[in-house]
This record gives structure tokens, sequence and C-alpha cells, in this order.
């Protein structure tokens, strides 16, 4: 009767407090420059070193540029924190993939490509879009800093155990749509709040059919509906994507690591806290209209009329539209935009490329759009240049950058100007997060493409 979150949570607690959180196990840390330098100093102030520094994973990827990776970083805060997780890896002993290390990227990328994050782990991260390794059948989720300090100090960490639910996506995904429409549709449904105190599993035969980077898109997105993390029960997609990379089992250990993998699923008469069913013919191609990932829409669709709206969400609404340059009851196709962004840990994977160059091979980037093509991962930048896709993209129109963050969020040199509207593969649209004043809408890497190529919101299954 249980579910898979409480196999893997319940094998990895060390004590339960009564009444209170539980120590729970944690088989793989990852710092990035973000979130650590207070957590080594709290080390520090104490004396003590990292209890097991082989689990412990590090690289910078919020403040890197990606331009110019092999010159000295200008912005001195950026410098700073980067700067200091390589001296704090190399005074306690860690693993470090600085900024033009071949291993380097983003850290939700960096993991599950090279097996750092497999199934049945428990995986933390100073970031909340940790959930993304859950694609992986991991329980993944993100910490604060005082909880790092924890782990690096304990490879334990206090958590309340959440509450379970199940999304189930059934049914065949029509064309043009990606696993960012899917969690797109599931937060204009639930709300950026549906899911908050869960631990979400998704199922059904529309989850099943994905590719693993289209799983770890939909991890990704998770705590954009307000939950604790998501994953995905481990299936012979998985361990296709896992053998043969450097940290997935060898030889006799691989084929005993999958005897194991298969029992991670929740049992056949397991209850959940909750459970909600969609059908994925429901499914269109999305875009949000809003500033909150939870205003979303099919690219075709029609903002909402402000009675449509509860009462209570009026004002805030129009303070979003208002930010946006929107009007309720507006189309969003034929708007032009001024950037495009492709990247960040939500879509900065190798199929992602894939998807972005198909739609645009043979087409010319339109004239006045700004295109961002950023890699997730040094290694996503070699896979591009192996299969060619540079130079697809490259005749029409289009460079790749060097790994990193990029203009998910303005703390690197890739800033969307005040009032510019970026159609975005990353994701949030929160105000200001592109840079102060831009206008994100989030959309999939193949509704990108198709407002890269003609300047304006456009339908990617017209193009296709």
């Amino acid at each position: 009767m249980n579910t898979l979150f409480d196999k893997i949570w319940d094998a990895h607690v060390v004590q339960h407090v009564e009444g209170g959180p539980d120590q729970l196990y944690i088989d793989r840390l990852y710092c990035h420059e973000v979130t650590s330098p207070q957590a080594f100093d709290g080390l520090r102030a104490r004396g003590i070193r990292c209890l097991r520094p082989e689990k412990i994973f590090c690289m910078p990827d919020h403040n890197t540029p990606t331009e110019n990776q092999d010159k000295p970083i200008e912005d001195p805060v950026s410098k700073k924190q980067v700067d200091a997780l390589a001296a704090n890896t190399a005074e306690f002993g860690l693993t470090h993939y600085g900024m033009n290390d071949p291993n380097n990227g983003i850290i939700h990328v960096v993991g599950p490509e090279k097996a750092l994050s497999l199934p049945g782990m428990t995986i933390v991260c100073g970031d909340s879009h940790t959930s993304t390794h859950g694609a992986m059948g991991a329980v993944a989720f993100g910490i604060g800093t005082s909880e790092v300090e924890m782990v690096l100090a304990s490879q334990c960490i206090l958590q309340q155990k959440p509450k379970s639910m199940r999304i189930r996506v059934e049914g065949e995904l029509g064309k043009g749509v990606t696993a960012k429409d899917i969690a797109l549709f599931l937060m204009s449904k639930l709300t950026t709040s549906g899911a908050t105190g869960y631990f979400v599993e998704y199922a059904g035969s529309a989850v099943r059919s994905l590719s693993m980077e289209g799983r770890l898109t939909l991890c990704n997105l998770s705590i954009e509906m307000g939950a604790r993390g998501g994953f995905i029960a481990p299936d012979e997609t998985t361990f296709a994507y896992l053998k043969g990379r450097e940290y997935a089992p060898k030889g006799e250990a691989w084929d005993q690591a999958v005897e194991a993998w298969k029992r991670l699923k929740s049992d056949d008469d397991a209850v959940f806290d909750r459970e909600v069913v969609y059908d994925a013919a429901e499914i269109a191609p999305m875009i949000t209209y809003g500033t909150n990932p939870g205003m979303g829409m099919s690219v075709d669709g029609t903002i909402p009329a402000l009675d449509q709206i509860p009462s209570e969400g009026q004002a805030s609404f129009s303070k979003s539209l208002n930010y946006m340059g929107f009007q309720p009851g507006e189309k969003l196709l034929g708007k032009p935009i001024d950037y495009v962004f492709l990247g960040a840990c939500t879509n900065g994977r190798i199929e992602d490329f894939r998807a972005f160059a198909s739609l645009v091979a043979g087409r010319q980037k339109a004239p006045g759009v700004t295109a961002w093509l950023v890699p997730g991962s040094q290694q996503v930048k070699r896979e591009i240049e192996a299969e060619g896709l540079d130079k697809v993209l490259a005749a029409a129109g289009f460079e790749i950058r060097q790994p990193g963050c990029s203009a998910c969020l303005a703390m690197n040199p890739d800033k969307v100007p005040a009032g510019k509207y970026c159609v975005s593969t990353s994701n949030r649209n929160f105000e200001g997060r592109q840079g102060p004043g831009s206008r994100t809408l989030l959309a999939s890497p193949l509704t990108a493409a198709a407002a890269a190529v003609t300047g304006v919101i456009t339908d990617p299954r017209e193009l296709l």
C-alpha cells in the first residue's frame, strides 16, 4: 500500500522525532556559488569538516557569463561568489567543476547527464529547482543555506515528511506538444499553489511516453506548482539513459542496480493524499501571459476576461496584465517580441536544441530579434557541435553561447531590458526576473523557435 515516495523516504530515515521532523540521510549534495558561502563559513566557525566529501559535487552556474568565460568575470559580486566556491571546495576537499572545466554547466543539467543522480536516491541542493533530478526516480528537493551546512557536516537533514500527490496525464500528446507544455498546462489548471505541501509523482501514459530530457523538464517545474518536489518512477527509458554514463554502476553492479531500480514503483493499491488525472488531448502548445507561471494558456488562446477571475484575485490579475502591457480578453498570436531565450535547467538540454534547430532549419532569424541560445552544460555544447546543430543554427542566423544559467535570472550579464518582451524556455516569469522591467513569456523550445523566426508570437504547429 506504499507510494514510491514513501519507499524512498522511509528507507533514508535515520531517526524519527515524535511530533517533529525526520532525520533524513542524503545520498547526494550539489552546491553552487549562490547559497553555499555562508554554509562553508558555518563549518569553519565550528572547526569541522565535511562528513562525506565524496557525496558532494560543486559548480558555479548562476553568476557565470555566457561569453568570454576564458577572461576574468567583470561583475565584482559575481566574481566574488564564483571565486569563493573555488576556494571553499579546495579547502574542504570537494569535487569542483569550475567555469572552464569540461564538466561545468548548470548543476541540474550536469547531475543527470553524468549519472550522479540515480534512481532511489535522496538529493538536495540550495536551489529550488533541485526537483529536476526527480526525473531519475529520486526524491530531490531544494534546501536553505543553513540546511546546506547541515548536510555538509552530517550528510543528514531534518525534514518534515510532505504529503504525497499523484498527477496522471493519460493519452497521446498532440502535434508540437512538449513536456514544457504539459507543465505549463498543469500550472494553469492547478495554479502556482495547487501542489503546496505535496511531493508529486507524475504518472500516466503521456508521462511514460516522454524522453528522459522531457521528464527532467516536467520535474523541474514541480516547484512552480508549489510542490516540495516531483518525480517519475524509473523504467526502461531511465535505464537506457543512464547506462554507460560516467557515474553509473558498471558491469555486474549495473545489472544488480537495474534489478533493484525495477522495484522502485508505487504499489498498485497505494493511497495518495491527493490524485488528479488529465487528458493529454486537452494540451496544446502553451504560453504565459502574466507574471506567475500559472498564468498560462494555449498559444492560440485568449487571455481571460476579468469576470472569469475570482474576485479575490482580480486586483493581482489586473496588476500583472498592466505590467505585461496586455488586456483581458485579447489574443497573443501576432504580438511582436524582442528577445528569445533557449536554455536554463528547464530547457537547456540537447533535445531542446534539436527541437529548436528542427523548426528554424531553412528559415532565418527575424530582424530585430535578439536570441540567446545557451547550452545547459559543456557536454551539451559538445553534443550540439558533434551533431552539426551549431551549423544549422548559424545558417539561420543564430549563435551558440557558453553554458550557464544565463537569462533565466538577472544574476549575470544576460539581462532583458525594461519593457522588452522575451519568449523564454526558462521556469519563472516574475516581474523583473530576467532584468528590471523585463516582460517574460514562458514557452517550449518549439514555441520559442517559432517566435524567433517570425518576430511575433506564433503557433509552432503552423511551422512544423
